[in-house]
Formats: C-alpha cells, sequence, structure tokens
C-alpha cells in the first residue's frame, strides 16, 4: 500500500494562512453532535486511490497548457475558496473534495508566504510521479506527496 504521509519537512508553521478565509464559515453538520469515526486520513487515502487517474490527467494539463509548473491539489471535506473543483464527493460519493491550484495562487493568496516559496520548492516532489495535496481538516491543513499508481 503506497503511504499517504509521505510529508515534507514544510510544516504548518511556514505557512501564513487564515482558516477562515480557505474554508466556508457555514458548518455543515448544522451543530449535531460529533460520533466518533475512524482518522480522517483513512477516507482521504481510498478516495486518493479512486480518484489518482483523473488528478494526474488534471497535472499534466496544468502543466503541459503552461499555467504551472507546480500543480497543487486541496483535499477538503467542507467549501474551500481556493483553486477550481475537478472532483466532487457528493456527485461521486466520496468522501473529499478535490480542487486543482497551483503554487502561483498559493503565493498570490498568501497561504505560502513570498519568503516560504524557495524552501516549498525544495521539496516539492517531481509532479510526474508525486501528486501535492493540501490537506484541510477543522484542525488545520498541511501539504502531503501521495505517489501516482503505477502502471
Amino acid at each position: 500500500m503506497p503511504e499517504l504521509y509521505n510529508v515534507s519537512t514544510f510544516n504548518l508553521s511556514t505557512i501564513k494562512m487564515d482558516r477562515e478565509e480557505l474554508l466556508s464559515a457555514t458548518p455543515e453538520d448544522g451543530g449535531a453532535p460529533q460520533k466518533k469515526q475512524e482518522s480522517p486520513l483513512v477516507s482521504l487515502e481510498k478516495d486518493l486511490e479512486l480518484y489518482t487517474d483523473a488528478i494526474k490527467e488534471v497535472a499534466i494539463e496544468i502543466m503541459v497548457e503552461g499555467i504551472s509548473a507546480h500543480p497543487i491539489f486541496i483535499a477538503h471535506q467542507h467549501e474551500v475558496n481556493i483553486g477550481e473543483l475537478i472532483l466532487n464527493k457528493e456527485e461521486l460519493n466520496t468522501n473529499w473534495t478535490i480542487q486543482a491550484s497551483t503554487l502561483e495562487e498559493f503565493v498570490e493568496k498568501g497561504i505560502i508566504s513570498k519568503e516560504k516559496k524557495e524552501p516549498f520548492l525544495k521539496v516539492y516532489k517531481k509532479p510526474e510521479d508525486f501528486m501535492c495535496v493540501f490537506v484541510i481538516v477543522p484542525e488545520g491543513a498541511n501539504f502531503i506527496y501521495y505517489p501516482y499508481k503505477k502502471r
């Protein structure tokens, strides 16, 4: 099984982000009590396995069209205000929605500060082999690198 958390040393302390700007302020649960559930990372890995071909296709398109050499995908379970929707959990009956973005948009929106762009690029993995995923959960967010399936 591929390792889900092949995480860079680039952690939240180096990312300038405002959670309220990223996440929509409207809670989906309507205040209902939360039931105990498995780690969201388990469901994320399942969804990334399912989504891998589609995500790789979008990454290649972003690079080939000259939009960016550094695609970033946002995995979330709420509404976020960054990137373009590519895989909707409601339509696909999955747990995670995926949006496509770029390093340039992350810098423009201040999620990655201009000063941290170069350190980020040093740990950014080859986009032909790994998807760079910005995972947003209620507790915070971080980057992971998930390998594409080998053919």
